[in-house]
C-alpha cells in the first residue's frame, strides 16, 4: 500500500478534489468537503467556504481577524462607543447551514449595551461600523470569538465564526451612564440641556420597552427620567418650560405603562400631573379617563362619570379622534349597567323595607 505521502496518492486527492469543485454548482462540494482534511486541501489549493467568502470582504479589525460584508446599507450615524443596540443577529460555524445561536425568532429581542452585554469582541467591533438598518455578514478569527479554547459542545477549538447581523435600532446610552453616574449636586449643577438630553434618552428607553411589552422596565425608565425632572430646580422661567415639556410626555407615558399594568390609581395620579402641566391635552384627558376600564379600577357610579367628565373634555379637544369615541360609546354602556344595577339594588331595599313594615 502507498503512502500517504506518496505523489501518486496527491494526483489522485486532486483530480477528486477538481471533480468536488465541478459539483459545487449542485451544492454538494461543500457538504463533502467537511469530511475531508483542511491541511490536505491547502496543499492541492483548494479553499474552505470561509476562505472564499474572505476574498471578498473588508478587513475591519486591520489585522483580517474581523472581516465585512454589507448586505444591506443603513442610514444615519454610525454607531457610538458604549451605545445600547436592538439587533437580530445568527452565528454559523463552517459548513453549518444551521446557527449555533440566533435570536431571530425574537420579534422583540432586548436591547444590549456595547462594552457589558455584547460579548464577542469581534461582534462589538463590528457593530461600531454598522447604522441604523444596516444587515452585513462578518467572519471572526478565533481571537475575536471564542478564543483557542472555543465553547463545548457548539464550538470548537480555535474556530472562525460567521455572523449575520441587522441592526434595527440603537440609542446613544454612554452621556446617559456618565450623568446617573454623578451624584445629585453634580446633577443638578450640570447644563440643562445635558440633563434634558438624559432624561429624553430614558424616555426613548421606555417607549422601546413599552412597545415589547416589557411595561415594567418601560415604567421603571419613565420613572429615571421623571426623576432628574422633579429634582431639577430652574433657574428662570425659560428652564421652567423647558422643564415642563419633557415632563408632560413623561407624565402621559408613565401613566400609560401603569394601566398596561393594571395600576388604575397610580394611573390617575400621573394623568392628573400630566393635566397640571397642560390642563386641556387631550392624552392626559384621556389617560384619565381610561383607567376605570380597568377590572379593579371603578366600582361606583360616580367614578364613572368622573371618567366621563374626562373623556368629554378630551373629546371637545379631538372631535374625530376614534379612540375617545369608543371609549365613550363603552363608558355610557356601563354608566348605563350601573344605574340598572343600583335600580334593582334599591327596588330589593325597599320591598324587604315593606314586607318588614307590615309585620
Amino acid at each position: 500500500m502507498k503512502d500517504r505521502s506518496s505523489p501518486d496518492v496527491y494526483v489522485h486527492f486532486g483530480r477528486a478534489i477538481i471533480a468536488l469543485n465541478r459539483m459545487s454548482a449542485n451544492g454538494l462540494s461543500s457538504r463533502i468537503q467537511q469530511f475531508l482534511n483542511p491541511v490536505e486541501l491547502q496543499r492541492v489549493g483548494v479553499q474552505s467556504p470561509f476562505q472564499r467568502l474572505a476574498l471578498q470582504m473588508q478587513d475591519v479589525s486591520g489585522d483580517r481577524g474581523v472581516l465585512k460584508e454589507v448586505i444591506q446599507n443603513g442610514e444615519g450615524q454610525l454607531i457610538p462607543m458604549d451605545a445600547s443596540v436592538l439587533i437580530h443577529f445568527s452565528g454559523y460555524l463552517e459548513y453549518s447551514d444551521r446557527p449555533f445561536e440566533s435570536n431571530n425568532r425574537s420579534k422583540h429581542p432586548p436591547m444590549m449595551k456595547l462594552g457589558r452585554d455584547v460579548t464577542l469582541p469581534g461582534l462589538e467591533l463590528g457593530l461600531l461600523t454598522m447604522k441604523k438598518g444596516e444587515f452585513s455578514r462578518f467572519l471572526f478569527l478565533a481571537k475575536y470569538a471564542y478564543g483557542e479554547m472555543g465553547c463545548p459542545p457548539l464550538i470548537p477549538p480555535s474556530a472562525t465564526v460567521l455572523y449575520e447581523v441587522q441592526v434595527l435600532d440603537f440609542l446613544d446610552s454612554a452621556e446617559a451612564d456618565e450623568f446617573f453616574a454623578l451624584t445629585p449636586e453634580q446633577q443638578n449643577t450640570a447644563a440643562l440641556s445635558t440633563m434634558l438630553k438624559v432624561a429624553n434618552t430614558e424616555l426613548g428607553f421606555g417607549n422601546r420597552c413599552f412597545n415589547q411589552k416589557r411595561y415594567g422596565d418601560a415604567k421603571e425608565r419613565y420613572k429615571k427620567a421623571l426623576t432628574l425632572l422633579l429634582n431639577r430646580k430652574a433657574a428662570d422661567q425659560g428652564e421652567r418650560n423647558s422643564i415642563a415639556a419633557m415632563k408632560l410626555p413623561t407624565f402621559l407615558n408613565l401613566s400609560l405603562a401603569l394601566l398596561r399594568l393594571e395600576r388604575p390609581v397610580k394611573a390617575l395620579r400621573y394623568g392628573q400631573k400630566a393635566l397640571d402641566v397642560e390642563p386641556h391635552n387631550a392624552k392626559g384627558l384621556f389617560r384619565c379617563g381610561q383607567r376605570c376600564f380597568l377590572p379593579q379600577a371603578c366600582l361606583e357610579m360616580r367614578d364613572y362619570e368622573k371618567a366621563q367628565d374626562f373623556l368629554l373634555m378630551a373629546q371637545a379637544q379631538k372631535p374625530f379622534n376614534n379612540d375617545i369615541n369608543n371609549l365613550l360609546k363603552k363608558l355610557a354602556a356601563c354608566l348605563k349597567d350601573s344605574a340598572d344595577k343600583e335600580k334593582e339594588m334599591c327596588t330589593r331595599m325597599f320591598a324587604n323595607f315593606n314586607a318588614i313594615s307590615k309585620k
